[in-house]
């Protein structure tokens, strides 16, 4: 089989690489230029690239630069910087996977003539029954189902994920073996076009006026604070927000840009039952799912998911069974099957 491998100079995309060319596939090595501007971070440095090119050359593979920086500024930056811009926090992660990775990258392996795509994400391919679905990779430490959570079953068809039954250190083991350069390389960690040594509020800062805001506490009205740059605050986030006057934990509530307001609470104030979930960006992986459907939802990389049951009145939501810190206007939240619940159903975003 012919097959296109997104390389973007990490040990999990290399040791992909390398176990498909043992597996006698046909292999071509693609890294794609998505940042064009400074980076030091992420998987978009020209040390990645140039990282990616030298195990193709170890593994004895062609190796192409795919350009796709307008587009990801288009699909993926705008939409970040906006996003924050009217106090909701955007998945950049995400929207990178479903607009460029599995989108633009599958057209033009199409166009090209491969029979299929690898990623070294840590997910796996389920066949049953002649149906394709996305679980969970065997390392729950690193599992990356989530990010991948809108796929659909035609995308589902053509991907080869070859690590996703491994564990890190297997991976990496299996790099050492094959002499590839990055077997001890970290994995990456932040945000691919925010620089790690500036970070989030330099970058918005120099695209979108940053606003100030009073810190109140949405019980008793109290002023706890102030801060210099409401859109950073995001809903249900404890780091750098001071404790209330009693001495209890705060977490942000409610972010109002145009009143200059950031409402925070105690846990126990702040709590929630419901998310509502924007009807235009939901997805499900195969068919869509009934309303009143029971489902596990996950709304970060590595949250605890939660059950939950997917409903529509007047518009869709999901109704946690427990109560959770609020999720952030702009989040991204996959549902997985409650009877199996490695197996990923679809996804959404949060309105409220």
């Amino acid at each position: 089989m012919k097959v296109l491998v997104a390389m973007s100079g990490g040990v999990d995309s290399s040791v992909a690489a390398g176990l498909l060319i043992e597996q006698g596939h046909e292999v071509v090595g693609a890294t794609l230029k998505l940042w064009g501007g400074a980076s030091d971070s992420g998987c978009c440095s020209v040390a990645d690239v140039d990282d990616a090119r030298r195990v193709a050359q170890i593994l004895g593979i062609d190796h192409h630069v795919f350009n796709y920086t307008e587009e990801f500024e288009r699909s993926v930056v705008t939409p970040f910087v906006e996003g924050h811009a009217g106090a909701t926090s955007p998945n950049p992660c995400i929207e990178c996977n479903r607009h460029i990775k599995f989108d633009l990258l599958f057209q033009r392996a199409e166009r090209l003539g491969f029979d299929a795509v690898a990623t070294g994400h840590h997910a796996q391919v389920l066949e049953r029954e002649g149906h394709h679905y996305l679980v969970r990779g065997e390392d729950n430490q690193k599992d990356q189902s989530y990010v991948l959570g809108y796929l659909q079953e035609p995308i589902l068809r053509r991907l080869l994920l070859p690590i996703g039954a491994m564990n890190k250190d297997e991976v990496r083991q299996h790099a050492e073996r094959l002499q590839l350069r990055t077997w001890d390389k970290p994995d990456s960690q932040d945000v691919c076009f925010i620089e790690a040594s500036k970070g989030r509020s330099i970058f918005l800062g120099q695209r979108i006026s940053l606003t100030p805001a009073t810190i109140v506490d949405q019980v008793t009205g109290e002023e706890l604070g102030e801060t210099a740059a409401a859109e950073l605050m995001t809903v249900g986030q404890r780091r750098g927000v001071l404790p209330g006057r009693d001495g209890e934990k705060r977490y942000v509530a409610r972010v109002d840009l145009q009143a200059r307001r950031v409402e925070v609470g105690r846990l126990k104030d702040v709590l929630s039952t419901k998310l509502k979930l924007d009807v235009n960006s939901l997805s499900f992986a195969r068919d869509a799912l009934a309303n009143q459907t029971r489902v596990l939802a996950q709304w970060s990389a590595h949250g605890r998911p939660m059950e939950a049951t997917l409903s529509f009145d007047t518009t869709w939501s999901l109704e946690l069974d427990a109560p959770a810190r609020p999720v952030a206007p702009g989040q991204t939240v996959v549902f997985y099957r409650e009877d199996e619940p490695s197996i990923v159903e679809g996804a959404a975003i949060v309105t409220s």
